[in-house]
């Protein structure tokens, strides 16, 4: 992989619209297109309350030229209008932020912090989205995909949290993570290559969700009353992400159901925030827990995720229910999905990451 897309790694003009300069009367009508409450199936609906011919005209161009991945491109930019510059304005671009700030959670994960163009820059990552970490790795190019702990609404940094995947602690990896090792031995002020906004999810508006199931599949806007989230070890980050925003909006009724796994109690990453948001959002979001290795007294589920949990725990099988699944492929593909199976989730009713 060349890197020759960086020129300084910002597009020029800076403009993130793929339609390029448009007018005032096309922008107001494309974003009532696309932002009508029941998404881009009810564009004829929205397209009917902007009269005159030109709007008609308008309409049938941007149906003809604008694909469903357009569609959601732009809305992706339009939930981006807020306070600060954006960083990744183009998500093929590649931008080189340097490390200012490396913190030790516990032995084998720390919490990284990578500086933005400017005290004003916010990273600029929809509500589901991730980013790509790119680097040149023994003449090799690497590419990993991890999603921020901190807000996007803070300006001129972004954190990580990232286990270390060190070399003859597991059988079944003898060489460890060649990214997580690269980011370990970084010193403060070397860069690393990012790339985004990347994703199959987008949080559109409170209980709307606009959902790849896989890479094949279009994207098809839907609404949820019930998201239950299985999360192994730094799987977390992404439904933190979305647990943050939606606790956030006090117009979001959206509920959800979080059963974390890990190897031990020290290894339950950002366990505070979590029981800290359960307690303040008792009737919107409950967390359990399960341990490989429990200690004396412990008051949660031990062991692999199983079915039974999943049922104790989690939303039941439903129109209006979606499971998010993001952890180790081992916990994904000998647990979780056999055990959502089983239980008769059907391949719309769950999103792995």
């Amino acid at each position: 992989m060349a890197s020759a897309g960086l020129t300084g790694g910002f597009p020029a003009g800076g403009n993130p619209w793929p339609f390029g300069q448009r007018t005032g009367q096309q922008r107001t009508f494309l974003e009532q297109v696309l932002l009508s409450p029941k998404g881009t199936q009810d564009s004829t609906t929205a397209a009917s309350e902007v009269s005159g011919k030109s709007q008609e005209r308008c309409l049938l161009l941007a149906l003809g030229v604008v694909s469903v991945t357009m569609i959601l491109t732009i809305l992706k930019q339009i939930n981006l209008k807020k306070k600060g510059r954006i960083t990744l304005q183009d998500p093929e671009a590649e931008y080189p932020l340097p490390l200012i700030e490396k913190e030790q959670i516990n032995h084998n994960t720390r919490r990284f912090r990578f500086g933005l163009p400017s005290p004003d820059h916010v990273l600029g990552l929809p509500v589901g989205n991730y980013v790509h970490f790119l680097a040149q790795i023994n003449d090799q190019w690497v590419i990993r995909a991890y999603t921020p702990v901190s807000s996007d609404d803070d300006q001129g940094f972004v954190d990580f949290i990232i286990k270390i995947y060190f070399k003859n602690v597991h059988p079944r990896y003898p060489e460890g993570g060649k990214m997580t090792q690269y980011l370990e031995n970084m010193e403060i002020g070397d860069t690393i290559l990012f790339r985004g906004p990347t994703g199959r999810l987008f949080y559109h508006e409170p209980g709307s969700l606009i959902v790849k199931v896989d890479e094949m599949s279009e994207p098809e806007n839907r609404l949820f009353h019930h998201l239950g989230m299985i999360a192994g070890g730094t799987g977390i980050t992404p439904m933190l992400q979305l647990i943050r925003h939606i606790t956030k909006n006090t117009s979001d009724g959206t509920r959800m159901s979080l059963l974390f796994a890990n190897q031990t109690e020290e290894d339950i990453l950002l366990r505070k925030e979590l029981e800290e948001i359960a307690t303040t959002h008792l009737d919107q979001f409950n967390v359990w827990y399960t341990l490989d290795r429990p200690p004396v007294g412990w008051k949660y589920s031990s062991g692999f995720v199983t079915a039974d949990m999943i049922k104790k725990h989690l939303p039941p099988p439903g129109e209006a229910t979606l499971i998010l699944v993001c952890g180790p492929p081992p916990m994904i593909q000998e647990a979780v999905h056999p055990s959502l199976e089983q239980l008769g989730y059907t391949k719309d009713m769950i999103f792995t990451y």
